[in-house]
């Protein structure tokens, strides 16, 4: 649990340990709250009239969205990671909300879980990046914002690897595997459409430049995480559809295999039926009938019997039935 501020500009970088004296320094400043706590966060909202419902957003993990408040916007979106399953499926989405209010000379960061995405940005501040250090908070928030989308491209690269090789095992196995495999892409991309399709929504209106912390100047760089947003989307739904057709050919795999042991297990029964009448009739036990005194009885009967498996066997095989 940690909270630093940074106070940035185009000819400096100062790191703060108090967040109200980093708020009144001449620059940029960027407060960064990792794994913070609720009363820190609330600490946090106070020194910078941030709004307490954007906290509880932040803490309940809501769905993607973005707010504007009297002196701040605020933006809220979710990391997204492939990360060990439970006993059902091997890898499931895992996410942590990113807070980002902009205001007019100060960005704040809040997740409630670990912010990998963010430290990137804010390694890059404090490295010196000039792209960072003489521009705005708000083209700060959307370095962060590029990063997160950043990573769903990684997600998504990884539930194509998976679907891949689905396509390959379904048209040679009908393993239960593969059924449980399909199932679990299948979540996956339902839980991660959840999370990219607000975040579509949430970065239009900053794409846009709706909210007066979002400068004419940043406003295309929005955009273009806007429009990598909507490919993330259309990716997401092609996938979709790639793991539903996927188990429809498992489906129909399963029922053509079963239809043809029961096509099988209809010519076996249809050839024994004829022959069982023949054993049966033979099998009543009365004192007089045909052939039982006959010394090649009981061979001629076999022999007929035989001959009518044989010529079913012909028939059914003259009629691809097998």
């Amino acid at each position: 649990m940690t909270v630093e501020a940074i106070v940035y500009s185009s000819d400096r970088m100062t790191k703060y340990d108090d967040i109200g004296a980093a708020k009144d320094a001449r620059g940029t400043t960027w407060v960064r709250a990792t794994e913070a706590t609720g009363e820190e966060l609330r600490a946090i909202a106070s020194t910078f009239d941030i709004h307490p419902l954007a906290i509880e957003d932040v803490e309940n993990g809501v769905r993607p969205k973005t707010e504007e408040y009297g002196g701040h916007t605020f933006t809220l979106l979710k990391t997204a990671e492939l990360t060990r399953g439970d006993a059902t499926f091997d890898e499931e989405i895992g996410t942590v909300p990113v807070g980002i209010f902009i205001g007019p000379d100060w960005v704040v960061s809040m997740t409630t879980g670990p912010d990998e995405p963010v430290d990137r940005v804010w390694r890059a501040v404090a490295n010196r990046d000039e792209r960072l250090l003489e521009r705005g908070p708000d083209f700060t928030a959307y370095r962060i914002t590029d990063v997160i989308v950043d990573e769903y491209f990684t997600v998504l690269d990884r539930i194509e690897t998976s679907i891949e090789r689905i396509e390959e095992d379904v048209v040679e196995s009908t393993e239960i595997e593969i059924l449980e495999a399909i199932n679990g892409v299948r979540r996956d991309l339902l839980s991660f459409r959840k999370v990219a399709w607000p975040a579509r929504e949430a970065l239009s209106v900053l794409a846009r430049g709706d909210p007066a912390q979002v400068s004419e100047a940043t406003e295309k760089y929005f955009r273009d995480v806007y429009d990598h947003l909507i490919q993330v989307v259309d990716l997401t739904e092609t996938y979709r559809d790639l793991a539903s057709g996927a188990r429809d050919i498992y489906l129909n795999t399963v029922a053509q295999s079963t239809n043809e042991v029961m096509k099988v297990l209809t010519v076996i029964a249809t050839i024994f039926l004829p022959l069982t009448f023949v054993v049966g009739v033979y099998g009543m036990n009365f004192e007089t009938m045909p052939e039982l005194g006959w010394t090649l009885g009981y061979p001629a009967v076999m022999l007929g019997m035989a001959l009518i498996a044989v010529s079913m066997l012909w028939y059914f095989r003259e009629q691809a039935y097998i």
